[in-house]
């Protein structure tokens, strides 16, 4: 069974993973954008982007870490798009173009059916109905012996974490304060899920956490 694995969400130092008020031209809520400062200059984000350039080290070193051994993706539904409800029509393809940057199967989580989406550069969005175990399930599959990585929102998170279902959580503590929003581990007890901290690690513009699933 390939594992599924969170990586590069970022969180306030009050523990939100996105600020208040989402929108179309505010997909991270007030202040979100601040929470992924420390990643967007780094050379793995940069270079998803075709762009040149960007800083190494260890920030650059858990973004790469996101991409290694990935075969397949689920996304909650706002991390696909701002669209509630039934789907009007098919014009929402994703915040990220024509192009996304997950080059792979992507199943999202959604109450409403749509057909699958095939993207350029080998992404194509499923879209599940049937709960969080069922696209596990498909993304498994598509996976092969490869991992799958579990792209947000904080709630699709808060999901998989409260199933103990997710067995390695990369978490950037980002240097903000959002005051509200969505919090990610509000009323979730890690340690009886049998979650343990398994690595910590600080640079000046993040500190990274990483949560693994103990054995047994």
């Amino acid at each position: 069974m390939p594992r599924l694995r969170v990586h590069c969400f970022a969180i306030s130092v009050d523990g939100y993973g996105a600020g208040p008020n989402q929108d179309l031209d505010n997909p991270l809520g007030a202040g979100g954008e601040a929470l992924h400062e420390w990643v967007v200059v780094t050379r793995t984000f940069r270079q998803l982007f075709g762009q040149e350039g960007g800083t190494t080290g260890v920030d650059d070193d858990f973004a790469a870490k996101g991409f290694a051994d990935i075969g397949a993706w689920i996304l909650g539904r706002n991390m696909f798009g701002p669209v509630r409800g039934p789907w009007p029509d098919d014009t929402w393809k994703g915040w990220w173009g024509d192009n996304p940057p997950y080059h792979g199967p992507v199943f999202v989580l959604t109450h409403h059916p749509r057909a699958s989406i095939a993207m350029d550069g080998g992404t194509t969005f499923h879209f599940v109905t049937d709960g969080i175990e069922a696209a596990l399930e498909r993304a498994a599959e598509a996976a092969g012996n490869r991992d799958i990585r579990l792209g947000g929102g904080a709630a699709a998170i808060r999901q998989y974490l409260s199933a103990g279902l997710i067995d390695e959580m990369h978490i950037a503590i980002s240097p903000v304060l959002l005051g509200a929003g969505e919090h990610l581990f509000a009323g979730i007890d890690l340690p009886s899920l049998g979650y343990r901290c398994a690595e910590h690690v600080a640079t000046e513009a993040a500190t990274h956490i990483v949560i693994a699933r103990q054995p047994g």
